[in-house]
């Protein structure tokens, strides 16, 4: 027999500390939050919840103040036709967003390639099927010099795109020499380039334009890439923490390149809606709609700071500003008074949403 199997056993120090000890089991405070954390959870889970009842509070309002006209089919469905491009280009600025990017030439981008489609099809004498391919691809082509700039040259994507904001622009203006091509023009030589324009009566005075169902469905489309894809899920990552995205295998530079081409090219088809919304091509129109997706993506509910937010949230937010701008037109007052709603709605999204973000922390 061993000196151990003949000695008795002693309990060392630690064992006797042990018996000492709690022995009740940790718990969590989860099911003793209040109602107001609850209610910020909830709404950290749902970004598109606040929105959404934002947009139902704003009818509610209007109905108030307008009457039952606001709720007619016509009315309704011409506050999507005001959205449509808002909501195409809102789109682009959604994906850029997520990745805690901004993109500031996305209007620019929209109004070069629809210059291009006009162009290419009554200078060059295109088929406009091949002018709006040009098109396209000339907006992919402008996303690609963002995500190079900013995914392999490290540039902020606020001074990459505020640049190439004013590039864009300028080349817009030196090469249709700030000419305008009638609607009359196109409708009788090129009717493809106004086809989004094109009104589909439902019944009832309820007139859709294809443009309303291609943002419907470009949206649709969107929010299951981003929820039920390995891309969708990788662009959240990016956003979150570039970082750890990279640690965890994702290609974080591709992601981001393909991110921007893919808006570059969401725009590119929002430069053939507004051709079918306003009819004619012009430089001038739609230089706005950089600050105008912002504007919808901020409302919605999205991050500014990445990693957080729903399309579905800057469709919501499109559909608020459309309800405020038709709303208070039709109540009578003035432009300005608009313009300042909508300040105020921006400012309340952004305090709202810090307040949200703390029910992560």
């Amino acid at each position: 027999m061993t000196d151990t199997e003949r000695t008795p056993h002693k309990s060392q120090e630690f064992e006797s500390v042990l018996t000492q000890s709690a022995s009740t089991v940790a718990s969590f405070d989860g099911d003793n939050k209040s109602t107001l954390e609850k209610i910020r959870h909830f709404l950290h889970s749902s970004p598109a919840a606040v929105p959404l009842i934002v947009l139902f509070l704003s009818l509610l309002i209007f109905a108030v103040l307008v009457g039952s006209k606001f709720f007619t089919p016509f009315a309704l469905t011409l506050i999507l036709q005001q959205v449509a491009i808002v909501g195409i280009v809102g789109a682009a600025q959604t994906l850029v967003i997520l990745t805690a990017g901004i993109d500031l030439s996305v209007g620019a981008i929209m109004v070069l390639t629809s210059v291009v489609m006009g162009q290419f099809t009554f200078r060059y004498g295109l088929p406009a099927e091949v002018a709006i391919a040009c098109g396209l691809a000339l907006g992919a082509f402008c996303g690609f010099i963002n995500g190079v700039l900013v995914s392999y040259v490290k540039l902020p994507p606020f001074i990459v795109t505020l640049g190439t904001w004013q590039i864009f622009l300028a080349t817009t203006y030196i090469y249709s020499n700030n000419e305008t091509i009638r609607a009359q023009e196109i409708e009788q030589n090129a009717p493809l380039l106004q086809f989004f324009g094109q009104k589909v009566n439902l019944g009832g005075g309820a007139l859709f334009t294809y443009g309303v169902f291609a943002m419907i469905l470009l949206i649709a489309l969107l929010w299951y890439v981003l929820n039920y894809t390995a891309w969708g899920r990788h662009l959240y990552a990016i956003g979150d923490d570039p970082e750890a995205a990279q640690l965890s295998g994702v290609r974080t530079k591709r992601v981001l390149i393909s991110v921007y081409v893919l808006a570059g090219l969401i725009c590119g088809l929002a430069g053939w809606a507004q051709i079918g919304r306003n009819g004619s091509v012009s430089p001038q129109i739609g230089q706005f709609a950089n600050i105008e997706s912002i504007t919808a993506v901020v409302i919605g509910g999205m991050s500014l700071f990445g990693g957080r937010g729903s399309i579905l949230g800057m469709l919501f937010g499109a559909l608020i500003v459309g309800v405020f701008s038709f709303g208070m037109r039709m109540y009578g007052t003035d432009v300005q008074w608009t313009y300042m709603m909508i300040g105020v709605l921006i400012i309340a999204a952004v305090a709202v949403d810090q307040w949200i973000r703390k029910a992560a922390s």
